[in-house]
């Protein structure tokens, strides 16, 4: 526990229309589980499931021609902000138009592997601090830092100095992890990855592997699992996908090794069993993911709560996946959509009602770019 509390004490403070055939039933390559971590079944009995297959229309291109897009986080007053993971800069996008502007570079950004400029998230008050929250890779570490947002700057200098307001999570040319967002109880929560050292994941007193949870200015959150420790749960090997449903509970996708991907159900104080257990296992010290992947199939990264299913954009698997809920179980077997259509598919927000926004990342050093990649999409899920 050490390294977490002297983390904590530095702080100074993320047009074409296509659908994708079903995925296969048997259970052999995508599964889903019986039991979920901390649901009751009466109180899930009442919930409405939703229907067992759901469509998807692709209803237009929002931006092109975008470098390494990682993070998305749509503004209150419209427009979308995104970054990128090699430039280290942050852009708004018009959604009507198109139209990009450059809002700054983000110093300090050192980009190599899987690291860079990560997640993005606005502040629960950004209406008023107009606060961008920003997941990086340092020279030595992954941190959190968070920048004022001044459109009325010129283009390029409307990026405030960065505030950091957590360091310390390990770095590696893998396993970076890099997804922030704030959930209902206006918590800043982060997925990390353990760094290529699998050992940190179980290591409670490590800040790798593991799902944060923190203040909006970094200390531990109140109510976390382990007094006064950012660790909500641990056991995981590189968390890129944070959800919540229309009930606050929260989801997380993250990469397996060689065999299996997950969607968990979050527990606080849970164990997700990585590196002693990749997918399902009969340990019951681990939380069991309530939906399992090969990982030529999804390789997932970031994930969206819409129309009662967690939808999951994958890379390695070049899909879109759509996992409905009961609950915090997985009432059907998940369905794919897109299947090698747009490439690697990277960040999925979900706007309200049935719409999406999903980008690509063909351009991250594994994809093959086509014309006018990266892009943004608007997706239309039912």
């Amino acid at each position: 526990m050490t390294s977490v509390l002297a983390a904590a004490a530095l702080v100074l403070t993320a047009g074409c229309s296509s659908v994708g055939r079903d995925a296969p039933g048997s259970g052999r390559s995508v599964s889903v589980s019986g039991a979920a971590p901390g649901g009751s079944s009466s109180r899930q009995a009442a919930e409405p499931t939703p229907p067992a297959k759901g469509s998807v229309r692709v209803v237009r291109t929002v931006a092109q021609d975008l470098k390494t897009p990682w993070g998305l986080a749509p503004l209150p007053e419209g427009g979308l902000l995104v970054s990128s993971r090699d430039d280290g800069t942050i852009t708004r996008i018009d959604e009507n138009t198109g139209q990009k502007t450059e809002l700054g570079r983000v110093p300090g950004v050192s980009a190599a592997g899987e690291g860079g400029l990560l997640g993005i998230a606005l502040s629960p008050d950004y209406a008023s601090d107009h606060l961008v929250y920003a997941y990086l890779t340092t020279d030595s570490d992954n941190r959190i830092v968070r920048m004022l947002y001044d459109a009325k700057k010129p283009a390029g200098e409307q990026l405030g100095a960065p505030d950091t307001v957590f360091r310390g999570i390990p770095k590696g040319m893998i396993h970076n992890g890099g997804r922030i967002a704030f959930g209902p109880d206006g918590m800043l929560y982060a997925g990390t990855g353990e760094s290529g050292n699998g050992a940190l994941a179980q290591d409670r007193g490590s800040l790798g592997g593991k799902i944060l949870r923190i203040t909006p200015d970094g200390e531990p959150a109140p109510g976390n699992p382990f007094g006064n420790s950012p660790v909500y749960s641990y056991g995981h090997r590189n968390v890129q996908g944070l959800a919540w449903d229309d009930k606050q509970r929260l989801f997380a996708a993250e990469f397996g090794q060689n065999t299996w991907d997950e969607l968990n159900a979050i527990k606080p104080g849970g164990n997700y069993g990585w590196p002693d257990a990749e997918g399902k296992s009969s340990d019951p010290r681990y939380q069991n993911p309530i939906a399992q992947w090969h990982t030529d199939e999804a390789s997932p990264s970031g994930i969206a709560y819409a129309r009662g299913s967690i939808w999951m954009a994958g890379l390695r698997g070049r899909q879109l996946w759509r996992i409905p809920l009961k609950g915090t179980e997985a009432s059907a077997p998940p369905q794919s959509f897109l299947t090698d259509t747009y490439g690697r598919l990277r960040t999925v927000v979900s706007v309200g009602g049935n719409k999406l926004w999903l980008t690509t990342s063909n351009t991250d050093g594994r994809g093959k770019p086509q014309r006018s990649d990266d892009r943004i999409l608007e997706v239309e899920v039912k």
